[in-house]
C-alpha cells in the first residue's frame, strides 16, 4: 500500500481562507432584519451620515453594504427563505456579516501587500469554479440569478478570495521547513500515535440528493436513484472507476478521482451499515470489488482498493511516513501564522458594526415564531429512515425501489475520508496541540 496513512492539520480553519462555492447550505431566512429592526421608519443616520439601514458595517471607513448581506444570506439559503424566524434570521445575517468583515480585513491588507489578482485570474479562476459545479452555462445562470448574485458582484467575490489566499501564501513563506532532529523527536514522542489500524482502502462515487453546493446536480430521491442507476450501467460496462468519479461524484473526493484514503475498521462500522463494513472486511472478499449502499444520507458506490487484516506499527522508514510528518508540522505551523495575522489585523482594523448595534438597540422586536406552514426544517426525510437489503454492484443495477431501501448507517460528522488510520496520544512539539496525527 502505497498511503499508509494521513495526517489531518489544525481544526481551527480560518473560514475566510476557504474558498465557499455559492450554493453552499447555511442557516435559513425569512423576515428581514433591518425592517423588524427599523420598526417601519425612515432611515436611521449613523457616525459619518451613514445610513446606517442600508450599510451592514464599515472597515476603516469601507462601507459593507445590507445588500451584500442579503447576497451572501440567500447565496446560501438555497431557497429556503421561508422557514426560519426574524431571531433565527438575524442571526443568520450576523454571522454571515462576520465573515464578510474578516473579508474586507484581510482584502485591505491584500492590496496593501500588493496580492490582488489580474482579470485574467479571476477569470480563469470563476471558470474553474464553474466546470467544477458540474452545471450547465443555463443552469449556473438561474442559480446565480435566483441568488441574486450578478457577474460583477461574482468576480468582485473571487478577487477577494484569490487576493487573501495570496497574502496567506505570502505570510506563509516565513515558514521552514522541519530538520530531521525535529520529525524524529516527533516520532518518538507519539510512537503510540503510528499504528495502522486494520481496515480498507476506499475510493467512492457520491451521489447526493441533496443540493449541498458541491458540484452536485442531483437535489431530491429519484434523480439521485437516476443518476446512480446511470452511473452503475457504465461500471458494468467496463468504465474506469476514478474517471467516472471525478465526472459524476458530488463530494470534494472526487478531484481525488473518488479517493477517500485509509479507514479503520472501527470508522468503517461507525460510517457504513454492518453488512457492507463486514463484506468490506471479509477476506473472502475481492480486492476491486465494487458494493452500492447509502450512508449520511447519500448513495456510496464504493470500490474496494485495499485491506490491512492486522495492526500495523508505522515508523519513519515506513513509505511517506517521514514526509508526511514533515508537512504536518509545515502545515501547522502555517495555519497558526494565518490565524495570528488575522487576528492582529482584526485588531487593527476600525470597524463600525450596525447591524449588530441595531440588534442590541432593538431586541424585543426579534419574533422566534416561524411561519406556521414552515413545520419541522430539521426534520428527517422518509427516505433516509427506511432500510432493507444491500445491493452489489457487481451483478445488480441499482432500482429505485432497491436504492431507496438501502439500510442506512449512524451519522457520523464526515466522510470515511476525514478519519485517518491512526490515533494520537501525545502533543505535536514546536507546533502546539494543532497537527497531531490522527
Amino acid at each position: 500500500m502505497t498511503k499508509t496513512t494521513k495526517f489531518v492539520g489544525v481544526d481551527r480553519n480560518v473560514q475566510l481562507f476557504k474558498f465557499r462555492p455559492a450554493f453552499a447550505a447555511f442557516l435559513l431566512a425569512v423576515v428581514s432584519l433591518a425592517a423588524a429592526c427599523s420598526g417601519g421608519e425612515g432611515p436611521a443616520t449613523g457616525p459619518g451620515g451613514v445610513d446606517m439601514n442600508a450599510t451592514a458595517a464599515t472597515v476603516n471607513g469601507k462601507t459593507i453594504k445590507m445588500e451584500d448581506v442579503e447576497r451572501a444570506v440567500k447565496q446560501q439559503a438555497q431557497g429556503q427563505e421561508s422557514k426560519l424566524s426574524a431571531l433565527e434570521l438575524a442571526s443568520a445575517r450576523l454571522q454571515v456579516l462576520q465573515s464578510l468583515i474578516e473579508q474586507e480585513v484581510m482584502f485591505q491588507k491584500a492590496e496593501k501587500e500588493g496580492t490582488v489578482p489580474s482579470d485574467d485570474e479571476i477569470t480563469a479562476e470563476i471558470n474553474k469554479q464553474k466546470t467544477q459545479s458540474g452545471k450547465s452555462a443555463d443552469q449556473i445562470e438561474k442559480d446565480m440569478k435566483e441568488q441574486g448574485m450578478t457577474e460583477a458582484a461574482l468576480r468582485d467575490q473571487v478577487k477577494k478570495v484569490l487576493a487573501i489566499q495570496k497574502l496567506v501564501d505570502k505570510i506563509n513563506g516565513k515558514v521552514e521547513v522541519p530538520k530531521d532532529a525535529e520529525i524524529d523527536a516527533f516520532y518518538n514522542g507519539n510512537k503510540d500515535a503510528f499504528v495502522k489500524k486494520r481496515g480498507v482502502k476506499l475510493a467512492a462515487i457520491i451521489i447526493d440528493p441533496a443540493n449541498s453546493g458541491e458540484g452536485d446536480n442531483t437535489t431530491d430521491e429519484q434523480s439521485s436513484v437516476l443518476k446512480a442507476n446511470d452511473i452503475v450501467k457504465k461500471l458494468q460496462a467496463g468504465q474506469d472507476f476514478a474517471q467516472l468519479a471525478r465526472d459524476n461524484s458530488e463530494d470534494q473526493s472526487r478531484f481525488q478521482g473518488g479517493d477517500l484514503g485509509y479507514v479503520a475498521e472501527a470508522d468503517l462500522k461507525q460510517t457504513f451499515p454492518e453488512q457492507i463494513a463486514a463484506e468490506l472486511m471479509n477476506p473472502a472478499t475481492q480486492i476491486g470489488k465494487m458494493m452500492l449502499t447509502r450512508a449520511q444520507g447519500r448513495l456510496f458506490i464504493l470500490k474496494l482498493q485495499d485491506r490491512s487484516d492486522r495492526d500495523e506499527a508505522l515508523t519513519l522508514d515506513s513509505p511517506g511516513i517521514r514526509q508526511q510528518v514533515q508537512e504536518s508540522l509545515v502545515n501547522s505551523r502555517k495555519q497558526l501564522l494565518a490565524a495570528s495575522y488575522q487576528a492582529i489585523a482584526m485588531n487593527e482594523a476600525r470597524i463600525e458594526n450596525f447591524l449588530a448595534k441595531r440588534v442590541v438597540d432593538n431586541p424585543n422586536e426579534l419574533s422566534g415564531a416561524r411561519p406556521a406552514s414552515v413545520g419541522n426544517a430539521n426534520a428527517t426525510p422518509a427516505a433516509a429512515n427506511n432500510s432493507g437489503s444491500v445491493t452489489n454492484l457487481s451483478n445488480t443495477n441499482v432500482s429505485t425501489n432497491s436504492a431507496a431501501n438501502v439500510k442506512p448507517a449512524a451519522t457520523p460528522a464526515s466522510t470515511p475520508a476525514a478519519k485517518p488510520a491512526v490515533t494520537p496520544k501525545a502533543t505535536a512539539p514546536a507546533a502546539g496541540n494543532a497537527n497531531r496525527p490522527q
